[in-house]
């Protein structure tokens, strides 16, 4: 008896050494667990309301990281230290993650609410098949004025830019492709252009724009707009609603010879481990109700064209930030660069930012 008793001990210690060495696991690797979804996304880029609502259907607990830009989100992916079950790239990096081999082909079997998404913004260039990627927010790349400093007549088009009337009072977004892209939309050339002459020539223009800017800088654009530290930038349309949110007198144009148009999309990567509870995200960021209130939490515009319908008619009528489908079509979505031309426009860049 004393035998068997001993040995019942010993098991009872086993099971619970076993209990305690799963709740270990547990604790470090829950972003693995199956009712856990971890979701690497841009900063305040979904309604926290929604990931409680999410949670309460179905059962998961959402974790999320947060990246500020496509390329520091690229290299944690790659770096695979993280099991992200969701991410949001953009348009290009879509393309070169999926060259990359970081991206799990979608199941469209497995969606519901594709039939809800703008059959103009599927099958784009960067993903012509869905194959990879369903459309998150959508956006522009544009002017935002100060209608008490400036008239609007005079910033309808990227060459009104390089007027001597704004002489040392132009903000910039600091990234590459925008500004070498409106120099080369000023001139009626494609932003994805990999004819050395024409990149050339757009830097040769750019320099001749420095007398008129006063800064190229990142998310300060939005606070010293605000604030009128300056009276006219270049920005994206998003920043640009929440800069309208904080000074009426603020105001955003897309310009008719054409623009960026760029999207951010949902995709599952490489390192996922809940697939699952990917998909089960994804459906429900589809449905309409759901796009419609991130969308108006948000700033940006959504994709999803029954969401539209559910939206105030101060947004959805809104061309700032829902431009017609005559603007649209001069708009243009960023490729993935050969590295000979992307280095090329990174070098002009540095160049006219240190001009």
């Amino acid at each position: 008896m004393k035998r068997l008793n001993v040995l019942l001990s010993g098991v009872v210690v086993i099971c619970i050494l076993l209990y305690l060495t799963g709740a270990r696991l547990e604790r470090t690797e829950g972003h693995s667990g199956s009712r856990t979804l971890t979701i690497y996304n841009w900063g305040d880029y979904i309604d926290p309301a929604l990931v409680k609502k999410f949670e309460k259907q179905t059962g998961y607990q959402v974790m999320l990281e947060t990246f500020d830009s496509n390329e520091a989100m690229y290299t944690k992916v790659q770096q695979g230290g993280t099991a992200y079950d969701l991410t949001v790239p953009s348009d290009y990096m879509v393309e070169k993650m999926a060259k990359s081999h970081l991206l799990i082909p979608l199941d469209h079997a497995k969606l519901k609410g594709l039939n809800h998404i703008d059959s103009r913004f599927m099958h784009l260039s960067f993903d012509p098949k869905n194959k990879y990627s369903i459309p998150y927010f959508w956006g522009t790349l544009g002017i935002i004025y100060n209608d008490k400093f400036v008239n609007g007549k005079d910033v309808q088009h990227w060459n009104d830019l390089w007027s001597p009337r704004f002489k040392n009072s132009m903000m910039l977004v600091d990234s590459v492709r925008d500004i070498m892209g409106l120099a080369l939309f000023s001139e009626g050339k494609s932003a994805n252009t990999t004819r050395s002459n024409e990149v050339q020539a757009a830097y040769n223009k750019l320099t001749k724009l420095s007398p008129n800017v006063k800064a190229i800088i990142a998310d300060e654009i939005k606070m010293y707009m605000v604030k009128e530290e300056s009276p006219i930038a270049v920005t994206w349309s998003g920043e640009a609603a929440e800069m309208l949110d904080g000074n009426e007198h603020l105001h955003y144009v897309i310009p008719s010879e054409g623009s960026n148009i760029w999207f951010d999309n949902l995709v599952i990567p490489k390192t996922a481990k809940n697939i699952k509870g990917a998909y089960a995200f994804i459906n429900f960021m589809m449905r309409p109700e759901n796009a419609a209130q991130n969308a108006e939490y948000v700033g940006y515009a959504t994709p999803n064209r029954t969401a539209m319908a559910l939206l105030p008619k101060s947004i959805k009528n809104d061309r700032q930030f829902y431009p017609s489908d005559q603007t649209i079509a001069h708009l243009e979505v960023y490729n993935t660069l050969p590295s000979k031309y992307l280095n090329l426009y990174n070098d002009l860049f540095l160049q006219f930012k240190m001009h």
